[in-house]
């Protein structure tokens, strides 16, 4: 293979370029004059004629110095970069060059053309050739008739939808989008302990279907989720119906195009509906932390958003500070927040024009979470819809005074909770319901967030599973971002 000269420019070329014909008499003038010390040619080792031609058919100098635009010119200093410019501009590569009155007949600028580096025929290939040797995942070698996407079915890789092949070069690919070691250890996964590396992370992430700028909001999540906080083990084991539901904030959120508006709970989205799949692949996938005969999952009825349930905060149109703030972080901080979520409970008031009525309604349907007549034991995520949330920054409701008249309205008397109350076998064992109020919710145990269309007064309550040390912490996590 050719080498490059350790000091002086280098110029990258290929025949099919307009730009690169147009410059070549010049750049054949630059060689014979001793400006230009090497030309790499990628598609015609006779190209520019008359001067001697590095041929970079294999493209593998163009791939170490990083080439993405034909002509390039790349000034060296004992084998490092030191100035580069892309396509044809005189100003720039008189500069460059140090050379006065260069190529006066030609047009002063022309834009370049895709790099051979960068075309679909050869990027994938020229990905696997120099990172699939820093990969450790097992190759999983498919027989000559087997379909791709059935034998990810038969190996047990699929939650129950098809799935994106992890290859190679997907995988490359997916790593691309965070500067994080794939050989890291992002966390140890229940059931089974197993370590998780970026690298396994990233291989669910294809899986799921994920674009690779959604890869740290993934590894975010798996991390807080592995938490002993979190308890990830204790609610695949639960029979009750939760999952792991992932609250994105912070500039990411728009950065990567996660819906925090219209249908933000439910489907339509990629990034809503990829980053909580990859999230539950990781646990199944690494942690063994399966549904069905023999497996650690042993949810009754289950939710669907146990497929994988993400959602954004709309921090713009809310009228309190972000749910990620509210719980320590810092603002303007992307961040995951990980709850162990039921599924959803519509709350409808569309008459209600005052915080304190609204309120009343958000505490009667948040009282229904898990039985009326139980408390202390669940938690729960309200999530306020922008018709609503109106209502409270009109009044100048803040956070704070929301969630004290929730916890108020929400404070019951135990004469209607005790067992046989009502008729209802159900509820708080008689002698601690007796002459006392009880909260519904336990401290931090009500978690309140902002999202959805602005037409339509529909909030909604998330039922969480038994919270604290019993069960589930909600835990929040900073998102390595950018």
């Amino acid at each position: 293979m050719p080498t490059l000269p350790p000091d002086g420019v280098v110029a990258v070329v290929k025949r099919d370029c307009p730009t690169c014909a147009l410059v070549a008499p010049v750049l054949a003038d630059l060689v014979r004059a001793g400006r230009v010390r090497a030309v790499l040619s990628q598609d015609d080792p006779t190209f520019p004629g008359g001067v001697p031609v590095l041929d970079d058919a294999d493209l593998e100098l163009s791939w170490s110095l990083g080439i993405e635009t034909v002509p390039t010119l790349v000034r060296l200093a004992d084998g490092s970069e030191v100035e580069r410019t892309e396509g044809w501009s005189r100003e720039r590569w008189s500069s460059l060059l140090g050379v006065e009155e260069l190529a006066p007949d030609l047009p002063p600028h022309r834009p370049g053309c895709a790099s051979l580096t960068v075309d679909p025929t050869w990027a994938e290939e020229l990905l696997v050739r120099h990172g699939a040797g820093r990969m450790r995942s097992r190759r999983v070698a498919l027989g000559e008739q087997e379909d791709e996407l059935e034998a990810v079915f038969d190996r047990g890789w699929s939650d129950g939808l098809p799935v994106v092949p992890p290859t190679e070069a997907r995988v490359l690919r997916m790593l691309a989008g965070t500067d994080r070691d794939p050989a890291e250890i992002v966390a140890v996964v229940p059931p089974d302990l197993v370590g998780c590396t970026v690298e396994k992370v990233a291989v669910n992430a294809v899986l799921a279907g994920c674009r690779p700028e959604y890869l740290p909001v993934v590894l975010a999540a798996v991390e807080a989720a592995c938490t002993d906080e979190f308890n990830i083990h204790g609610l695949l084991a639960t029979t009750y119906f939760s999952g792991p539901l992932v609250v994105v904030n912070g500039p990411v959120a728009p950065a990567i195009g996660l819906n925090a508006g219209g249908n933000a709970l439910g489907q339509g989205n990629r990034a809503n509906s990829t980053i909580g799949r990859a999230l539950q692949l990781v646990i199944r996938n690494v942690g063994g932390g399966r549904p069905g005969h023999g497996g650690v999952d042993r949810a009754t009825l289950g939710n669907p958003g146990k497929v994988g349930w993400c959602f954004a905060e709309d921090e713009q149109g809310s009228p309190w500070e972000p749910l990620s703030v509210a719980r320590g972080l810092a603002p303007g901080r992307s961040a995951v927040t990980l709850f162990a979520g039921a599924g959803v409970t519509p709350v409808v008031d569309q008459l209600s024009r005052t915080p304190d009525s609204l309120a009343r309604s958000f505490a009667a349907v948040l009282r229904s979470v898990a039985h009326p007549k139980l408390v202390i034991a669940f938690d729960a995520l309200l999530v306020v819809c922008p018709e609503h949330a109106r209502v409270f920054r009109e009044a100048g409701w803040e956070r704070a005074r929301l969630m004290a008249e929730l916890d108020a309205l929400l404070t019951i008397d135990g004469a209607e909770l005790a067992r046989g109350v009502g008729g209802i076998d159900e509820g708080v064992p008689v002698d601690i319901a007796t002459g006392r109020s009880l909260p519904k919710f336990r401290p931090g145990g009500l978690l309140v967030a902002h999202a959805g269309g602005r037409a339509g007064m529909f909030s909604a309550v998330i039922g969480g599973w038994a919270g604290g040390a019993v069960g589930s912490e909600p835990v929040t996590r900073p998102v390595r971002w950018p």
